[in-house]
């Protein structure tokens, strides 16, 4: 008998309710035994980034040589990565193993700080996403990625293309910053385009939504779901995670979402 291990690559979140924190969280809350390697350490709120300090390539290597040895995760993600270094480090380890990998190309808190170096996002582009079962940027995540403007839904479907190109077997381009009554989601793969739709929720409490969406599918995927369903799931998750989080008051600026809402126990095979 054993638990479904799964693992998040990724920047922590003083605050609980993003990276490292949000990922453990929300893996847990699915009936799965999370994991992590740390990247860098954030001093965070709801409100901002105060500051950021990255974990070294040694000990972002050595983190990962302990948990692939020992414990391989039956799917994986990335979160914060921070910096050219870093994201080589995660590459050179990752390319040995064949393990699902969801790649969520945190670039921009949600309170504006910037959390990957302009430098990296080519190393990004060219080491990392080739590596990668889904990406799941946000639009402007997709914009700086693809280099098109997304202000329709003709540049919306090239960036898709374009990231699609990079090596990815598929490119999640979330809508959840729209001001559209429902929050689209655009799958790329090479079969064509679908679309995932949840009824926005009104709620200030949104901090770490990207991580949580990536977190889930990749719980979704280590426990055997296909990738449409894994991420028709984690929608449905974090959309019951908004709703139940939307009254909640914790911080003085985007709260987070409610991660236990209906918590599973873990999972045993």
């Amino acid at each position: 008998m054993k638990y479904i291990p799964t693992l998040t690559i990724a920047g922590s979140d003083s605050s609980g309710g993003a990276g490292i924190q949000a990922d453990l969280k929300t893996m847990s809350a699915l009936g799965c035994y999370a994991m992590s390697v740390l990247t860098a350490v954030t001093a965070q709120n709801t409100q901002g980034v105060l500051g950021v300090q990255p974990i070294s390539e040694e000990m972002v290597s050595l983190q990962l040589q302990a948990v692939l040895e020992d414990i391989p995760p039956l799917a994986m993600k990335t979160g914060m990565l921070f910096d050219t270094s870093i994201i080589e480090a995660v590459a050179t380890a990752l390319e040995q193993v064949d393990i699902p990998l969801v790649v969520d190309p945190v670039m921009v808190a949600t309170s504006g700080d910037r959390l990957l170096s302009e430098k990296a996002e080519e190393v990004l582009k060219q080491r990392l996403l080739p590596l990668s079962t889904l990406i799941t940027p946000n639009l402007m995540e997709a914009e700086v990625l693809s280099g098109v403007k997304i202000n329709s839904q003709s540049a919306l479907y090239e960036a898709g293309q374009y990231l699609l190109a990079l090596g990815t077997k598929a490119v999640l381009i979330k809508g959840g910053h729209t001001a559209d009554t429902e929050a689209t989601d655009y799958l790329f793969t090479d079969k064509g385009v679908s679309t995932f739709s949840k009824e926005r929720i009104e709620t200030v409490n949104t901090h770490g939504t990207g991580c949580t969406l990536s977190a889930a599918i990749t719980a979704y995927i280590a426990r055997g779901l296909s990738l449409e369903k894994a991420i028709e799931q984690g929608k449905e998750y974090l959309s019951e995670a908004l709703s139940s989080g939307k009254r909640v008051a914790i911080g003085k600026g985007h709260g987070p979402v409610d991660h236990f809402f209906q918590p599973q126990r873990s999972i045993k095979q």
